[in-house]
């Protein structure tokens, strides 16, 4: 399962809003050093000299100013001071001294913002427009604006981004379960863009591995039963070759046979499973423990088991228990056998254990390869790497699993897991 930090359609996302991010950091920026300030400076100063034509002339009273301010009416808060920056008049809520470092109009900040005008008689004008009355709360900024303007567009933008991902994650499932050996998946193409035209070179590329994947199959398994016939006959021969024959010519014979009839058997039903990978398995209630102590005492192996009953493949199930005998034997050095069945949390747990020279770490997962041996292994051991994969399909045709896992004092144990039903 991959983190959220690494799923397409969020790094996708993310990069479109460290995008729009940037790009609102630079208009702010531009906007900061654009002429702006200019322009505002301009009209700040024309407001100057509009104001020093209509107030009274600094010499006049302190009345007159007061009643000269008051007669504008203004929309604003305005306080007017003297040159040397004494208070004159007043009109509206009272405004913040003016600073005494301020050396020319321009804006003093605030909420709602200040103004102070140098006029040309040396006179200030401080003022601050007053709220609307429809108004309760300020003006956003513009940092408040482009914060709103980002939400509304990784609002809009997200499910755009999911919706192609979704489309990227649907093929990934696809591709997961082809290589799991679910030839017949196909994805369903939507869309008119890269992504359609990827699902349908997937969708023409698994049906051209299903064609050739089963045609392999049907080759096998028909070569398979063919060699039947001959074999019959090489047995028979066998079987009638004449007097003073060497028996351990004919031994070796009969053995070889054997090994071939073997060998199609396992080829066949290996054939027969992937042909039927996709087909409800058999149910039918089978004594796992009377299966498994024939098996045993068949290879001479010793049994402990509870009474264990299942519902599934009773031929599958005798194959599989089969398989792990013969390989414990095959491998085993000659040492015991030991079988173990029973319950284990809710599942059914078999156990093959032996005390041969054990499997290496690094091979306990490739042994379950078809055809797969170990390095070093003998042809006359009789192993034709057939049998643990069979035993592997068996469990998992089962809703079970098997593994290779080492045995305490030395060698190995097969334990299959079956769930309980």
């Amino acid at each position: 399962m991959l983190s959220l930090g690494r799923r397409l359609y969020v790094r996708i996302y993310l990069a479109l809003l460290l995008a729009l991010g940037l790009t609102a950091a630079l208009f702010a920026t531009a906007w900061q050093l654009s002429p702006e300030k200019a322009r505002t400076g301009a009209n700040l100063d024309a407001f100057a000299e509009i104001a020093s034509e209509a107030l009274p002339p600094a010499n006049a009273s302190p009345a007159e100013q007061q009643a000269g301010l008051a007669s504008w009416r203004p929309r604003a808060d305005l306080t007017l001071y003297s040159a040397e920056r004494s208070k004159l008049a007043e009109v509206g809520e009272a405004l913040p001294p003016l600073d005494p470092a301020q050396t020319s109009s321009g804006w003093l900040g605030g909420r709602p913002p200040v103004f102070a005008l140098q006029l040309e008689d040396g006179r200030w004008l401080v003022g601050a427009r007053k709220h609307s009355p429809r108004r309760h709360l300020p003006m956003p900024g513009l940092a408040a604006a482009l914060a709103l303007i980002a939400l509304a567009v990784g609002l809009a933008a997200f499910p755009v981004v999911r919706r192609l991902t979704r489309r990227l994650e649907r093929l990934q499932q696809s591709v997961e379960a082809l290589g799991a050996g679910q030839l017949s998946t196909r994805v369903a193409v939507e869309g008119n863009d890269e992504v359609a035209q990827l699902a349908s070179s997937f969708n023409r590329s698994a049906a051209h591995i299903e064609i050739l994947v089963q045609a392999q199959r049907s080759l096998l398994a028909n070569a398979s039963h063919e060699l039947r016939s001959p074999l019959a006959r090489l047995r028979m021969a066998v079987e009638l070759l004449p007097a003073g024959t060497p028996s351990a010519l004919q031994d070796e014979m009969t053995r070889d046979i054997a090994e071939l009839d073997q060998l199609i058997a396992e080829i066949l039903l290996a054939s027969r499973l992937d042909a039927t990978a996709d087909d409800a398995p058999l149910r039918e209630p089978v004594d796992l423990t009377a299966l498994v102590a024939d098996e045993a005492t068949r290879a001479g192996a010793q049994l402990a088991s509870a009474e264990i009953t299942l519902y599934g493949d009773a031929t599958l199930l005798r194959r599989l228990a089969r398989n792990l005998l013969d390989n414990a034997r095959r491998y085993g050095d000659g040492s015991a056998i030991d079988v173990t069945l029973r319950h284990v949390e809710g599942a059914i747990s078999l156990s093959v254990c032996d005390r041969g020279p054990g499997v290496p770490e690094d091979e306990r997962e490739k042994i379950f390869a078809a055809f797969y041996r170990l390095p070093g292994g003998r042809e006359r051991d009789g192993g034709i790497g057939l049998g643990l994969s069979l035993v592997r399909q068996i469990a998992r045709r089962h809703g079970g699993e098997v593994v290779c896992l080492p045995r305490a004092g030395g060698g190995s144990c097969f334990v299959v897991t079956l769930p309980q039903n």
